[in-house]
């Protein structure tokens, strides 16, 4: 799909980590933004990744990037926390879209019309600048809570269930920024172990 005029790309990142806030992008690339490289986030290395940010900040229509907190998540679940950064994203945008286009199944409540498209962020330029956006904004804040809980490994696992944090967890427990609605924190929680009997 090429770029258009107000049709704006959402996606978001951190779904599936134990621990950490999850982050959404809105992205509208005008016409003549076309930008070499974008694709999936989870597919490019870090540094590119980071290249890419920058481009898409100078180059895009507008753009924006908006979080849903850990309290958030637990108490809405993650699929409507991922709406709601997604929603506040859109909502964030310097110009209002003329419609809105979201990776996976499922989109958020806005103004305007909007549609998932399952993929998108493999097939779509906006929704891949706004995979390539949430996931360098969601990076950047878990090194940020990595110097303040160094224990845990932040740094090298963004707060997914890697060995090395389950193994932190084990010896350290459950910090504020866990997760308490996931499986493996609410079995620490409550029983004080990750292997139940």
């Amino acid at each position: 799909m090429s770029p258009g005029r107000g049709i704006c790309g959402v996606d978001e990142s951190g779904r599936g980590p134990l621990a950490g806030p999850v982050y959404a992008a809105a992205v509208i690339l005008g016409k003549n933004d076309a930008i070499e490289g974008l694709a999936d986030s989870k597919t490019i290395p870090a540094a590119r990744r980071e290249a890419l940010a920058l481009q898409i900040k100078s180059r895009a229509a507008a753009w924006a990037v908006a979080s849903a907190s850990v309290a958030e998540i637990d108490s809405l679940n993650i699929l409507q926390a991922s709406l709601l950064a997604m929603r506040r994203a859109v909502e964030g945008l310097g110009i209002p879209p003329r419609r809105v286009v979201v990776d996976g199944l499922h989109c958020p409540q806005l103004s305007c019309p909007v549609r998932a498209i399952v993929r998108g962020d493999a097939t779509v330029a906006a929704i891949s600048a706004a995979s390539i956006l949430a996931k360098v904004a969601r990076d950047a804040m878990m090194l940020e809570l990595h110097t303040r809980y160094p224990q845990y490994g932040f740094d090298c696992h963004k707060g997914y269930a890697t060995e090395i944090h389950l193994a932190a967890l084990r010896a350290h427990g459950v910090c504020e920024i866990h997760r308490r609605s996931f499986a493996p924190v609410s079995l620490m929680l409550n029983t004080g172990t990750l292997f139940p009997d």
